[in-house]
């Protein structure tokens, strides 16, 4: 599962460290490309990525009963409807930066976002100012984005 083990990382790296996100502000477009529904490698959560304002944002709109008590377990009462990715913004074609939310600590961490191909993301969490990150494949599962 995506948010405990990202967690297990984080506190095994470090004792509750936290990160800022980058505070630039830019006029990112996010490429329509990267709109759609995503499930993480462990298939435990899907998120429908799309436009929140000027940036992008994801919301789970789906996961299984572990990464929900998980999630609960943490201090996220409800994790269907959340934003774990929030506010990003272009860096370069295909890549963005922002903030990920880890249900299961209930904390936010910087991100990065890749687009490694048509049907592929890279998340990417980071702590320490980015000099420890855990990065995983996430892939589309739908091209509907988010209403």
């Amino acid at each position: 599962m995506f948010a405990s083990r990202f967690a297990a990382a984080i506190a095994a790296l470090t004792m509750a460290v936290a990160i800022p996100a980058a505070a630039q502000s830019q006029a990112p477009t996010p490429t329509a490309t990267i709109y759609g529904t995503w499930m993480n490698p462990y298939k435990s959560v899907a998120v429908r990525t799309g436009p929140c304002g000027e940036r992008l944002c994801g919301w789970i709109v789906w996961a299984n009963q572990e990464a929900q008590n998980d999630a609960r377990d943490g201090g996220t009462p409800k994790l269907i409807g959340t934003a774990l990715l929030e506010n990003y913004r272009v860096q370069k074609p295909g890549s963005w930066a922002g903030t990920v939310f880890v249900p299961d600590m209930n904390r936010r961490f910087y991100s990065i976002i890749q687009q490694v191909g048509p049907d592929e993301m890279k998340v990417k969490g980071c702590i320490l100012g980015g000099l420890l990150c855990k990065s995983q494949l996430w892939h589309r599962i739908s091209d509907v984005p988010h209403a």
